[in-house]
């Protein structure tokens, strides 16, 4: 999907994983090279979710991403990212529609974010864009080591 500034967005493949990494840092979101954010980990994600690995790009230059999943009842948004040089210009907005038709078309009929509560940017992105926040949901975690 072209749009007239010639930003793409396209489905994202292993090949784009040192791209998707350096999205993510440049980004500021922490990652987990040993863990979850491995290419081996990466390429299993993609395995079951193939086509919500999202990126957009300006030319050839990934500047966007994010990665749906869908549990069989939810689709949840994960690990949005727009370079800080392409942020304000509707981008996110634009990989959450796309990740939300994708969800739709797998049956979620509830789409879900988590947005860490110092991250307020994304919280008024996820709010803009239609989203009800939460202010009493807590969440919980018990992981296998720190990498995942």
């Amino acid at each position: 999907m072209e749009r007239k500034d010639g930003c793409r967005i396209r489905t994202l493949s292993i090949e784009d994983y040192d791209s998707l990494i350096r999205v993510w840092e440049r980004a500021c979101l922490p990652t987990k090279p040993k863990g979850r954010d491995s290419r081996e980990s990466i390429m299993e994600q993609m395995k079951n979710f193939p086509d919500l690995f999202i990126g957009i790009e300006d030319g050839t230059k990934l500047i966007g991403v994010v990665i749906g999943s869908y549990d069989g009842r939810k689709g949840w948004i994960n690990r949005l990212a727009v370079l800080p040089e392409y942020r304000r210009h509707g981008l996110g907005a634009l990989l959450i529609e796309e990740c939300e038709r994708r969800l739709k078309a797998r049956g979620a009929k509830i789409t879900c974010a988590l947005v860490e509560g110092d991250n307020e940017a994304s919280a008024r992105l996820f709010e803009k864009v239609g989203y009800k926040r939460y202010k009493d949901i807590i969440y919980f975690t018990k992981r296998e080591s720190d990498d995942v």
